[in-house]
């Protein structure tokens, strides 16, 4: 029974992990749900593996410093939009990546923040570059 229940809190607590904290954030004048990727395990799985996600969803990579950023799509099984974000909030840049693909797709200019979403959602919503995001909930 012990390691019955050892191996169910190693179970949650990988899974909790991978998810991390879920916040509403305000992208221009819309609201998202989006998880926190803000630790190297958590970035690095990022939403690899889902075949589905909510029309509002998303995850927020946070970084520790400014810099250009690259991101590809292996393992991701959902088309998705990406925003590379500058430490102030401001959208620099707006790109749709394509599931699997592993070519990836740089930022132009250094970034602190990448936000995905469902492709084609930020148009959906009238999200554009310049527009800013809301940072106040995770700082």
């Amino acid at each position: 029974m012990k390691h019955v229940i050892a191996g169910m809190l190693v179970l949650l607590t990988w899974t909790g992990c991978a998810a991390g904290d879920t916040v509403s954030l305000a992208v221009g004048d819309h609201v998202f749900q989006v998880e926190i990727a803000d630790t190297p395990d958590e970035r690095q799985r990022g939403l690899m593996f889902r075949d589905e996600m909510a029309a509002d969803a998303g995850m927020l990579f946070v970084f520790p410093d400014s810099r250009p950023r690259s991101f590809w799509m292996k393992d991701t099984r959902i088309p998705l939009s990406i925003a590379y974000v500058a430490a102030d909030g401001r959208i620099l840049e707006i790109h749709d990546m394509e599931p699997l693909s592993t070519t990836p797709v740089p930022s132009r200019y250094p970034a602190r923040y990448a936000l995905e979403v469902n492709q084609g959602r930020f148009d959906e919503v009238g999200v554009t570059v310049g527009d800013r995001i809301d940072l106040s909930a995770i700082r």
